[in-house]
Order: structure tokens, then C-alpha cells, then sequence
């Protein structure tokens, strides 16, 4: 079985991203969506929409996002707004809250390891196509966020993350965290969730990774530590499970003090078992082939 190509560059500029993902080969059809991680309010890590401008204009594409289920500035749709003109999202893009309004998009499960539906934004009926951009870093609860996180937590409603945390438990985000299960099945929750997404497109995805500003913390993070490594590169791929992979073995690789404290938070919170399940479950493989470009 062939592996799964990983293109890769170290110098991380915005016309890199662009040159990876033409790399890819893969044109992305119909009306795309862009998920990125619009960034909390007061987080200083998170990806800039400058830095993204010649990417999403390259695909046509609307960035998208999705309300969160905890507290912060974008736990309503009205907050959640503010803070993406705020940062500038809608000065450059037309930008697509997902669940903003009406009732959740159910997706079916089929072989789910823990749930056997996700939750997510209505509005991804409205796009042929997804373009996945994930800022790489640590994470709070998941250990690490990457491709896999972007598609099911990223993509799921508020209703939905609640699900995925809770592992298929609670939908209602105020009594989420008093029905937390334990690590592994939010994890694999996690991986289901995104099958569900990969599931939905059709293979009309492509994922780039970057690797810069890698704190220990999400971007979710109001309060999030200072990057604890030096920036390593972008990766991109037709392969969720693959990309995270090389990203995980980058940092390993990485000849960087740092490391030991990013894969701390990795390692305590287990957060590699998420891409064994995705490959467990098919959305992809860890075999891959890392291209340096």
C-alpha cells in the first residue's frame, strides 16, 4: 500500500502555504470552505488572517468557524462576531459561523469507536469542498491540535463539542464539565468526529499543518504560555491522520530544548492515542512519506 505523501517546507511564509498546497495536486471543487482557528481574545499565538490572505484567495474560499462550548469571547454568535472583526477576519474574507443560527447538521457515525453521531454547523451544507489550515500546537485537554482536532472539534457546534468532550453524553454546554469521561474516550470521540467530516466531503479536503508559535496551549486559550520551540516548517497533505503524524515526529526529531516541555503536555494527556484511533477507524493512515520541498 502506498504511503500517504507529507510535503514539507521549513520557511514559513504565506506564499509557502500557497506553494504547498499547489503542490498537492488536488484542485478543490465547488465552493470551499477554509477552517481556521479564528483565535480567543487575548490569545497571542494564533494564525493572523494577513498571513492567510494568499491562501484563501488562492481557493475562493470562506473562512469558516464554529461557536465554542466553554466560556470566552466566542461562546455566542454575537460575541463571536465581534471578535472575528476584531481580528480582522472580516476586513479580508467573508466569514461563515456555521452554527450561528438554526438547528445542527446531524452526521452518522458508521463504526464510530464511542459516538455514533457528531453535530455540526448547518452551514456546511452550503460547501462542495473544505481546505483544513491548522496551527499546531499543544492543547489543553487533547494534548496537541492539529488536522484531526480542526475536523471534529473545529467543525462541530456548540451542541457538538459538548458532545465529543462528554463522549456522546451531553449536548448542553453548561453541564458539559460536570460529565467529562475519562481521557481516552474524549480522544476517541475526537477521531470519530472527524471521520464524520472526512466522510462527508469525499476526499475533497486537503490539510495544511503549521508549525510556528508552538505553545504548549490552544489558541482557544485566553491566557496561553509563550511558544515554548522554535518555528519548524509547513506540512501539507491529503491525509489527516498523516500530517499530525509528521508533525508529532517533527517535534520528536526536533534538536530543541523545548521539545520536552511541548511533548509533556502531549504525552500526559495522551493525545497521540487520538491518531491511533483515526487510523484505526480509516480516516487515514500513519504511514506517510515526508517530501522536503
Amino acid at each position: 500500500m502506498e504511503k500517504a505523501k507529507v510535503y514539507f517546507t521549513r520557511e514559513i511564509t504565506p506564499e509557502n502555504v500557497v506553494k504547498l498546497y499547489e503542490t498537492l495536486k488536488k484542485e478543490l471543487p465547488g465552493k470551499v470552505a477554509v477552517k481556521v482557528h479564528s483565535g480567543e481574545q487575548g490569545n497571542q499565538n494564533y494564525l493572523k488572517p494577513e498571513f492567510m490572505k494568499p491562501i484563501v484567495e488562492k481557493v475562493k474560499g470562506t473562512i469558516v468557524e464554529c461557536n465554542t462550548a466553554y466560556e470566552g469571547q466566542r461562546n455566542s454568535t454575537e460575541k463571536h462576531k465581534k471578535l472575528i472583526e476584531s481580528h480582522g477576519w472580516s476586513k479580508y474574507f467573508d466569514v461563515d459561523i456555521m452554527d450561528a443560527e438554526g438547528e445542527d447538521l446531524e452526521l452518522k457515525i458508521e463504526n464510530g469507536k464511542v459516538i455514533a453521531q457528531n453535530y455540526v454547523g448547518k452551514n456546511m451544507t452550503n460547501y462542495d469542498s473544505m481546505l483544513v489550515i491548522s496551527h499546531f500546537k499543544g492543547h489543553p485537554m487533547g494534548g496537541y491540535g492539529g488536522a484531526i482536532k480542526q475536523l471534529s472539534i473545529g467543525c462541530s457546534s456548540s451542541a457538538g463539542k459538548a458532545w465529543i468532550h462528554s463522549a456522546g453524553k451531553e449536548k448542553d454546554q453548561t453541564k458539559l464539565w460536570d460529565n467529562l469521561p475519562e481521557q481516552d474516550k474524549f480522544l476517541e470521540s475526537m477521531a470519530d468526529a472527524a471521520k464524520s467530516v472526512v466522510e462527508y466531503f469525499k476526499g475533497n479536503m486537503a490539510f495544511i499543518n503549521i508549525m510556528c508559535n508552538m505553545s504548549v496551549d490552544c489558541d482557544c486559550c485566553a491566557v496561553a504560555e509563550d511558544p515554548c520551540m522554535k518555528d519548524i516548517g509547513i506540512l501539507a497533505s491529503l491525509d489527516p491522520v498523516a500530517i499530525d503524524q509528521a508533525c508529532i515526529d517533527l517535534v520528536k526529531n526536533a534538536e530543541d530544548k523545548g521539545k520536552e516541555h511541548f511533548l509533556e503536555r502531549v504525552n500526559s494527556r495522551h493525545g497521540t492515542h487520538t491518531i491511533d484511533v483515526a487510523e484505526e477507524i480509516g480516516v487515514g493512515s500513519k504511514e506517510y512519506e515526508l517530501i522536503e520541498i
